[in-house]
């Protein structure tokens, strides 16, 4: 290994070690902040990926588990994954139960009062989709509330 090679295999570790990263995104990283050839790049990264520190697997799962946690939805996850380069994993995006998320962030935001008239229920649909849930979640996680709290 050169000394440039070491010198980007240091910097890559060091981000590492502070959180997970794509391939893509880390290369893209290190190429604007050490300057070296991209070809020194490309085979510290496939040697990162060979040792088992560098996985782009391990890239979603741990960011698929941060975005959920924060209340975002599987529409969401799949943008982040795509921006980042890592591809997408439908199996992963599977395991997760994405209307009890969906309930669990509107609980959190609105309480347990169901939404008063039409007007607040399309409040709470938008704001289920900006967070990334898809149209289908967002009126499963609603039909719990079930109409209005004045049509009972």
């Amino acid at each position: 290994m050169s000394d440039g090679e070491a010198a980007i295999e240091a910097v890559a570790l060091r981000l590492l070690a502070r959180r997970e990263y794509a391939r893509a995104e880390l290369r893209s990283r290190l190429l604007r902040q050490t300057g070296f050839a991209a070809e020194a790049v490309d085979a510290v990264l496939a040697s990162l990926v060979e040792r088992g520190y560098l996985s782009d697997a391990r890239y979603r799962e741990a960011r698929m588990r941060s975005r959920a946690a924060r209340g975002q939805g599987p529409m969401r996850v799949l943008q982040d994954w795509r921006a980042s380069g890592a591809g997408e994993d439908r199996v992963l995006l599977a395991e997760v139960d994405w209307l009890a998320r969906a309930r669990q962030v509107l609980q959190k935001r609105f309480g347990e009062q169901a939404p008063s008239d039409a007007r607040e229920w399309v409040r709470r649909a938008r704001f289920l989709q900006g967070r990334g849930f898809p149209p289908d979640l967002i009126r499963k996680a609603l039909a719990q509330e079930d109409l209005f709290a004045d049509g009972e």
